[in-house]
């Protein structure tokens, strides 16, 4: 059994637009729906003002509209931000003011009210404003914004931010209940810890002092739908978010709450219609439930096991292609301490596919090349800690690897893991980075010392087990005595490692990008090789070669949704029988295209300018037989066992099988015998392999076995009785062209009457089966800089082919335009048309004349020359056993490095779950809750000059144009 997969060499850098997407976490699904409706995306310069209640600098940026979303960023992209869905904008006017200012007035769903002052030309704005409009009016004919009152009332937010006036006390402590009391039941979505208790003391947590400041930026800034990002929701996420709210944060920071408020009802309909089903992946979901942050109480309960099972069987059906990676019930189950099912579900799509795309997928490649991109920062930035490294051998994946794949979580204890995770969201991926060059920097003196992995993960667990100590605890001073080993990290991280931006990530990831790809594909290479129930009489090298071809005619036309199958996990125990990958019939004409002489259309092309060859693939009822001939399970699909046993039946034949092998492949109802229709597919059969030999010496060869064949045929039908004394000839005897006419033993006398198809079952059918190095598809450039892309972008495949119709037609102009195509056999080599032998099957044996054409040393080869193809040359074997060398990883040793890692969580005392203080909650006093953050605060530029605030801050009291 064996499993392929092409997918990464389909993966395509991002284009602006979807960066741009990505950026302000916008679903591509969404954007789509509207591309449908014909809705433009359009963007302009612009300047944000808010009102003075929110006491906020204006900032300059752009304004984005991606139908049903509006976005805006300042222009260093980090001050000011924001993502706002179309159906919570209530109101848009256009402001009276100065001459030559455009401004436009929106009054949003929660009762802010923002104010774009449009910095483009005139006719831009107008087009803008248009555009706006007509998104505006299909949001509210699709319904949308009827769909915001109810879907709010599931935020949290809404009930801290909720006045007392609205609410009176009772109705508050209702929806405010004390963690850990049993029949929890709140109007909005919850996690886990509102019933088994959130990990860390509350008061150590300083949680009152959190909601306090949260409930007083979310009342002047928006919440959930409508959160305006200004640098102070940034320094809050650093802070550390509330434990009510911090599930609703992560729905917002990474734009999951989008989905489930585009998707309302779909999580549940996915496991009703789903329920009872298993697979492969439920299987593996079954086996880690119980390991998924087992000191959790939650997770010692059905109650809590029963979510977790219900989260990742639902992502598992709705992405089939992905299914379930280890590693992902970790993130879950830390996921559903905070969120509630639904929440967990829809922000896991959002983490797999967009966040970090290619971490939980069946092949890793997203994690190994993440690890690749850390290793180079390490050797950047920590030049000494990568080289000591490198002289010891130790492999800095060993530690690492597990700190991304789990977001920190099975590494640090999970009040600390929770908030490097709440930066993760706010920030990008990029934290994972700085965080982990931070870990190496702190600890750079004993990494020094350490000589072997056992160390380095020795050292790592005891600095984690230790982040809640003091980091200066001798000092005299006692704020510095205050500040903990994590308020240390977090300082190194964003401070000293602030260089590590998304543009630095993205750039190390399209450079290391094609050395995962070939790390990946050769270890997937071997895997399937090593999966084959038997290579037949091929050796490893051979059936290697036999993998590339097929590889790459799966990279050309792909198999079918449901005969193509996921590539294997790298982390497996082995023992379950792994689906395999087969190829249809488009598929299997490149493949043999690559393998078979005849199966291709190799034609030299000479125009006066170049001289090319250019390959098409053949198509012909033959090349369909042998497809079906091949697959003996019947399943309309060819596997790779299917191909190399297949292959195996020709490649070593002498005469006497290739005669009979051919024979069989055009015996349809397998009796033995031919029928007429048969003896005529088979001769046009021929007549396709020979198609594009020089001279006729083939085409009479073909003729001649025609000939013979019906003659012999006719010769041994039953004779009519009473003809037998009668002097006059017997006439033909009839017989319906789809009864047995032709048996093996005659076919094989038929053929052995002509020199010229003996010489070809004998070697030469045998030899068009080559196995030879294929060119393999190239990778997308991961070339840096203007001139990288230029030449990128001119150099396409369409460009190439534009070109060379170009010259073929100049050349067709000038008379030197010329195309020959190239045998499949290539025996004969002139015009001359040998003789055939004297027929064995005439009545009268007439002295035979005929005289071979063939020269000597063509009739001198061997029969063991049918096998002569095989052999390998040096550098292809070296090509098969070749990895890509520069990182010194191998994707087996690391997955199963990662695997026992993630297994095995270090307990940590202060993830114990305390009770919350809910009656000081909300009326906790700023017990300098900020001041751990100050340090590593970066300044804002507003991009505004005096005059520009000045004229913003007028627009605040603009009235609306009547």
């Amino acid at each position: 059994m064996s499993t392929i997969s092409t997918h990464l060499r389909t993966f395509k850098e991002p284009n602006k637009e979807q960066i741009t997407q990505l950026f302000f976490s916008v679903p591509p699904s969404l954007t789509a729906r509207c591309e449908k409706d014909g809705l433009e995306k359009m963007e302009i310069n612009a300047v944000l003002s808010m009102s003075a209640e929110a006491e906020e600098d204006s900032y300059a940026g752009k304004l984005h509209l991606i139908p049903p979303f509006l976005c805006f960023a300042s222009l260093d992209r980090k001050s000011c931000r924001f993502t706002l869905p179309l159906c919570t904008i209530r109101r848009v006017e256009r402001l009276n003011a100065r001459a030559g200012i455009y401004a436009l007035s929106l009054s949003l769903w929660h009762g802010m009210k923002i104010v774009v002052q449009l910095t483009s030309l005139r006719p831009t704005a107008d087009l803008f404003c248009a555009s706006l409009r007509d998104s505006l009016k299909a949001e509210l004919q699709h319904g949308q914004m009827k769909a915001v009152r109810s879907f709010v009332k599931t935020c949290y937010s809404e009930t801290l931010v909720a006045s007392e006036a609205q609410a009176g006390e009772e109705e508050q402590e209702e929806k405010v209940a004390p963690e850990g009391t049993d029949n929890v039941e709140t109007p909005y979505h919850g996690g886990l810890g509102l019933r088994f208790k959130f990990p860390g003391d509350p008061k150590k947590l300083r949680e009152a002092s959190k909601v306090k400041l949260w409930k007083t930026y979310l009342r002047t800034h928006g919440r959930n739908l409508t959160l305006l990002r200004y640098p102070q929701c940034t320094r809050l996420v650093q802070v550390g978010l509330p434990n009510r709210l911090r599930g609703e944060m992560w729905e917002v920071l990474s734009g999951s709450l989008y989905l489930r408020f585009s998707n309302p009802g779909v999580y549940e309909e996915i496991l009703k219609e789903n329920e009872g089903r298993t697979s492969t992946s439920t299987e593996d979901i079954e086996k880690d439930l119980h390991r998924s942050l087992p000191e959790y109480s939650a997770y010692q309960s059905e109650e809590g096991i029963s979510a977790l099972r219900r989260v990742l069987q639902a992502y598992s059906f709705k992405n089939p292609e992905l299914g379930y990676c280890q590693a992902m019930n970790i993130l879950v189950a830390a996921l559903l301490i905070y969120m509630s099912e639904e929440q967990a579900f829809w922000l896991l799509e959002v983490v797999c596919d967009r966040l970090l795309p290619g971490y939980y997928s069946t092949s890793m490649h997203g994690t190994l090349l993440d690890q690749r991109v850390f290793e180079s920062l390490v050797q950047k930035c920590l030049p000494i800690i990568h080289d000591h490294f490198q002289e010891v051998d130790v492999q800095l994946s060993v530690a690492s690897l597990p700190w991304f794949l789990s977001l920190f979580i099975n590494s640090m204890p999970m009040v600390f893991a929770c908030r490097i995770i709440d930066c993760f969201f706010c920030m990008g991926p990029k934290v994972l980075f700085q965080v982990g060059l931070a870990i190496l920097k702190i600890n750079g003196e004993e990494l020094l010392k350490i000589q072997d992995d056992g160390g380095f993960i020795q050292l790592m667990r005891s600095y984690f087990s230790s982040l809640g100590q003091s980091a200066h605890p001798h000092s005299p001073d006692p704020r510095a005595r205050a500040i903990t080993r994590f308020q240390e990290l977090l300082l190194v991280s964003f401070r000293e490692f602030s260089i590590i931006t998304d543009d630095t990530i993205y750039s190390e990831r399209k450079k290391f990008r094609n050395e995962i790809v070939f790390s990946i594909e050769s270890f997937s290479k071997r895997a399937a090789i090593r999966n084959l129930k038997t290579l037949e009489r091929f050796t490893k090298e051979q059936a290697g070669l036999i993998y590339d071809a097929l590889y790459r005619a799966m990279c050309i036309i792909p198999p079918p949704a449901e005969v193509a199958r996921p590539a294997p996990t790298l982390i497996s125990d082995g023992n379950e029988e792994k689906p395999e990958t087969r190829i249809g019939l488009r598929t299997f004409r490149v493949f043999l295209s690559e393998i078979a002489t005849w199966a291709r259309d190799e034609k030299i092309i000479i125009n006066g300018f170049q001289q090319r060859v250019d390959r098409e693939v053949a198509e012909h009822e033959f090349i369909d037989r042998l497809f079906y001939f091949w697959d003996v399970h019947c399943k309309g699909a060819l596997s790779f066992q299917d191909l190399v046993s297949g292959l195996d039946g020709v490649m070593f034949n002498d005469l006497m099988e290739n005669i009979e092998w051919f024979f069989n492949l055009h015996d349809k109802n397998k009796d033995g015998y031919l029928t007429k229709d048969e003896v005529l597919t088979l001769s046009e059969s021929l007549l396709f392999i020979f198609r594009f030999e020089i001279g006729d010496a083939y085409l009479g060869a073909v003729s001649r076995f025609m000939t013979n064949a019906f003659e012999y045929g006719d010769a041994l039908l039953p004779q009519p009785e009473g003809q037998g004394d009668s002097d006059e000839p017997p006439p033909t005897p009839g017989i319906a062209s789809n009864q047995p006419y032709l048996n093996l033993a005659t076919f094989r006398m038929v053929v052995l009457a002509d020199e010229i198809l003996e010489s070809f079952f004998e070697t030469d059918l045998s030899a068009s089966f080559k196995l030879e190095p294929v060119p393999m598809m190239e990778l997308p450039s991961s070339g840096n800089g203007f001139l990288g892309d230029l030449i990128s972008n001119i150099a396409t495949d369409d460009n190439k082919k534009l070109f060379n119709r170009f010259t073929d037609q100049i050349g067709r102009t000038i008379g030197k335009h010329q195309v020959i195509h190239r045998p499949a056999i290539g025996r004969f080599t002139k015009l001359e048309e040998p003789k055939a032998r004297e027929s064995l099957l005439t009545p009268s044996m007439r002295p035979s004349t005929s005289t071979s054409s063939l020269s000597p040393t063509d009739r001198a080869q061997s029969p063991g020359a049918s096998t002569s193809n095989l052999s390998l040359s040096s550098d292809a074997r070296s090509t098969t056993e070749t990895l890509v060398q520069g990182s010194e990883m191998s994707p087996i040793s690391i997955m199963k490095t990662a695997n026992e890692a993630l297994m095995e969580r270090p307990q940590f005392a202060i993830d114990d779950a305390l009770d919350d203080d809910t009656d000081d909650e909300l009326g906790g006093e700023d017990d300098g809750v900020m001041d751990e953050v100050d340090a590593f605060l970066e300044a804002h530029d507003s991009g505004l000059t005096d005059e520009q605030k000045e004229v913003a801050k007028d627009l605040l009291n603009a009235k609306p144009v009547k």
